[in-house]
């Protein structure tokens, strides 16, 4: 129903329906509770009426016609019948017509009232007040007719209703769309300057920010966080670009030293050991291979692809991983059974890139050990190699993060191996990070236990 409305819209009808709702009941009540008052006065008044031709009756001065006076000018008429059932005065033609109603008071009771709407003398509905008179020759009944009143009481009391409901309908669908409009200005001024900061063409304005509303309220609970989450974005993008720039610098380094070993081989291909060049041209091609697929690798795991987990004892899956390379005399291996749900390839993949990257940097020793504590399972890899300054322990999983010692080295890594480690760690509800040591690196792994 209300599919395309503005929330003004939608909250005006709303609130200006209620109001209508409740208008409408409160006048019901109203119409009942006033008529009820009404129809009360009424019978009293006709009640009043015809006690005074009961007094006339008894005093024995009652005319045949009895005279309708401004007293009883808004009387329908009364009719006086006697112990025969005879019409002995009235109002009127009454006075000569025949008996009109029948109603008589209980035998315990001298008066009785009601509407009766069947009387033949008058088309409407007549409130009729009956007395009985005790007579020697017999009880005698005085009627009294008055108009019954209205259900809507009176035209101006219904007409003064109808307008105070349809003032105040009017006042509240007002009063709400100014009201909303008010309350959704800042709204609408968020969504204005965050139309603008999406449109920015500049880097001046990649630090703007949506100003912040006076009132502590929800409406500058938004505003933070939509500013939050330009924060994010921008920080994001910074990533990318840096990510970009790097991989592109990456990627271009074996390709230009394919192309100057090509170069310098086709100005003297006579004089060029093809061999030799071959083999470096193989070597450019195997750092450029290495970079395709950590890049691909970490396309896999941002995009959230990953097979499904299965339980695998993390210390067996590491023994076999080191079984499988060739064997290096530095590292030693101490596993306890731990059972982790994961996914073998991707585990298999975080367990290489740290022996890789152990054995790039380590002099002499290469400890890996494997433990349960408590509901996780821990991985450790050690390396007496270079130490990570404390403050480059977080960048060394940035991605084409290298220290300067690495680079001095130029030991072939592409810069991802440890970014992708903390990707796989993240994606198995872990964490990845470098703990103190005395000497070299330590890296702990940690995944939560199998249930």
């Amino acid at each position: 129903m209300f599919e395309g409305w503005s929330i003004r819209t939608r909250l005006t009808v709303i609130a200006t329906s209620v109001i209508a709702v409740l208008c409408l009941g409160t006048s019901v009540l109203a119409l009942v509770a006033v008529r009820s008052q009404a129809l009360n006065y009424q019978v009293e008044r006709t009640t009043t009426a015809a006690l005074k031709i009961v007094r006339d009756v008894k005093r024995d001065a009652l005319p045949q016609q009895i005279p309708q006076a401004d007293e009883l000018a808004w009387l329908d008429g009364i009719q006086v019948i006697d112990a025969r059932g005879r019409t002995v005065a009235g109002t009127g033609n009454l006075g000569s017509a025949p008996r009109i109603s029948t109603m008589i008071p209980p035998e315990d009771n001298t008066r009785a009232a009601r509407i009766d709407c069947t009387l033949p003398a008058f088309p409407d509905c007549e409130i009729v007040v009956v007395f009985r008179v005790y007579e020697p020759e017999g009880d005698w009944f005085v009627y009294a007719f008055a108009p019954d009143i209205p259900w809507y009481i009176d035209a101006r009391f219904f007409s003064l209703l109808l307008l105070a409901c349809a003032l105040l309908t009017g006042l509240t669908a007002v009063g709400t769309a100014r009201t909303v409009s008010r309350a959704l200005k800042p709204v609408n001024d968020i969504r204005r300057e965050a139309m603008r900061i999406a449109l920015r063409t500049s880097g001046d304005d990649s630090r703007r920010r949506i100003a912040l509303p006076r009132h502590d309220d929800e409406l500058r609970a938004l505003a933070i966080s939509a500013n939050e989450a330009l924060d994010r974005l921008d920080e994001s993008l910074r990533k990318e670009r840096e990510f970009t720039s790097n991989a592109s610098h990456d990627l271009r380094s074996p390709i230009t030293a394919m192309r100057a070993e090509l170069d310098a081989a086709m100005m003297y291909p006579d004089e060029t050991d093809w061999p030799v060049t071959a083999e470096k041209l193989s070597g450019s091609l195997d750092r450029l291979q290495a970079l395709v697929d950590d890049l691909l690798e970490l396309a896999r795991l941002d995009s959230g692809s990953s097979a499904r987990g299965k339980r695998v004892d993390l210390a067996e899956l590491v023994r076999t991983e080191i079984e499988r390379r060739p064997e290096d005399p530095r590292v030693t291996v101490e596993a306890e059974p731990a059972e982790v749900l994961c996914n073998p390839v991707h585990l298999s993949r975080l367990v290489n890139n740290l022996l890789d990257n152990a054995e790039r940097h380590c002099e002499k020793t290469i400890d890996v050990r494997v433990r349960p504590e408590e509901d996780q399972a821990v991985l450790e890899v050690y390396n007496d190699g270079d130490g990570i300054p404390p403050h480059m322990r977080e960048a060394v999983f940035d991605r084409f993060t290298r220290l300067d010692a690495s680079r001095s080295k130029d030991t072939g890594g592409t810069g991802l191996g440890l970014a992708i480690v903390r990707e796989i760690a993240n994606t198995h509800r872990g964490d990845v990070r470098v703990a103190d040591s005395p000497t070299g690196a330590r890296f702990i792994v940690r995944f939560p236990l199998a249930r």
